[in-house]
């Protein structure tokens, strides 16, 4: 993961240089139901020209894109990975995160996982 991913919550400036070097965003536990805010956030970034890559093993493809089971199953770059899982699930989808070289790591609002953040920033 990058330096400027280090901590819970990068400052503005940190965010504005993170956001122009993504491409391809990866989003776990994303739903197809649109009252789920994974939905409406993947919506969103897709709406602003990113690539979403949504990871659930329940959903076959969601905002017109395939879905995949997990990040490993992924077939190509993928630079953050967005997370709209419990906290205990989050360890995972860390070591997967940086087994498939994703730039950042992403714990929505509200999701704060200490393994998880350690494996990330390793």
């Amino acid at each position: 993961m990058t330096e400027y991913t280090r901590g819970y919550t990068p400052g503005d400036d940190q965010l504005r240089a993170l956001l122009r070097e993504i491409r391809t965003i990866a989003v776990v536990g994303l739903s197809s139901k649109p009252e789920r805010h994974s939905y409406n956030v993947a919506d969103y970034l897709q709406q602003v020209g990113y690539r979403i890559i949504p990871i659930n093993p329940n959903e076959a493809e969601v905002l017109g894109e395939r879905a995949y089971e997990s990040l490993l199953d992924v077939p190509e770059p993928v630079d953050l990975v967005d997370v709209f899982r419990r906290a205990e699930f989050t360890p995972e989808v860390a070591r997967q995160a940086v087994q498939v070289g994703a730039k950042v790591l992403w714990l929505q609002l509200g999701i704060v996982n200490e393994e998880a953040r350690r494996i990330a920033e390793e």
